[in-house]
């Protein structure tokens, strides 16, 4: 059965763990977890592992600083900039040991060898850098619709219904079949009026419903997701909020057939091919 309801991102997660989720969110996070036990299981790992680091380093938080790491102290000794700076690290670690490793970066994920949602992001990002730097080739079949989704749907084997980024200022430039782990695959290429692309993958995938997740290669990155048969992953320049924008805009229109959100200013820019 497919989930109607958007999707819970790995952020959400996170913040349900450390308590920060804004109260609203709540309940559809823990009815996301009683409907994908494999996220669930994700949370308790995470929530035992900040119970280790509380009881390990909690205790930190409350120890007074030592004399010897006051910057006051530092200052009068004369010491050059590089050993200050070293203790300024140290005394942060002392003073926001737990919060600090709590806060840490959970966006460049990378993918656990064998996990086929893993491997179709790889697979999307690789296509994404192979093609993106085309000049007079980069999609196969152009941006006819009435031909390219009929042609696409057939040979992955469900309706595709081509996501319309119109409002971020990205046209459809077309698409391209592609090889995958579980048969074929789609690739759809955009792109704005500066050249800047964005590519929207899809293939079939034999795995259990998944939220949005982020993964970075080198300058660019992509959100998947899974859903009923399929994996989906929209991959551009690492830049995590417009990722997720496009996504969770992509998500709505193919499984809420929602209209896509309001017009951008043309002035804003989204992605850079080379990832700038």
């Amino acid at each position: 059965m497919v989930d109607r309801t958007s999707p819970v991102t790995e952020d959400e997660l996170h913040a349900y763990v450390d308590g920060e989720l804004p109260i609203d969110r709540v309940a559809a996070v823990e009815e996301w977890l009683a409907a994908h036990p494999e996220d669930s299981v994700r949370v308790t790992a995470w929530r035992k592992q900040a119970d280790a680091i509380r009881a390990r380093f909690g205790q930190s938080l409350t120890e007074p600083v030592p004399a010897r790491l006051r910057i006051e102290a530092l200052l009068r000794s004369g010491r050059n900039w590089r050993a200050i700076a070293a203790a300024v690290a140290a005394l942060a670690f002392l003073v926001g040991g737990v919060s600090g490793w709590m806060a840490r970066s959970t966006t460049e994920v990378v993918a656990a060898v064998g996990d086929p949602a893993d491997d179709l992001a790889q697979r999307a990002l690789a296509a994404h850098k192979l093609y993106i730097g085309e000049i007079r080739h980069p999609v196969e079949v152009g941006a006819d619709e009435a031909h390219l989704s009929p042609w696409l749907s057939r040979r992955i084997g469900t309706t595709l219904r081509i996501p319309d980024f119109s409002a971020f200022d990205m046209k459809l430039l077309g698409g391209r079949l592609l090889p995958g782990e579980a048969g074929p695959a789609a690739l759809l290429m955009y792109e704005n009026g500066s050249g800047d692309r964005i590519t929207f993958y899809l293939s079939k995938l034999n795995h259990p419903q998944m939220a949005f997740r982020y993964y970075t290669s080198d300058h660019v990155a992509a959100i998947r997701w899974v859903v009923g048969d399929y994996g989906y992953v929209v991959s551009g320049p690492a830049d995590k909020m417009r990722l997720k924008e496009l996504a969770r805009a992509a998500f709505e229109q193919l499984e809420n057939r929602a209209p896509p959100p309001a017009n951008r200013s043309s002035n804003e820019p989204l992605v850079s091919r080379h990832g700038g």
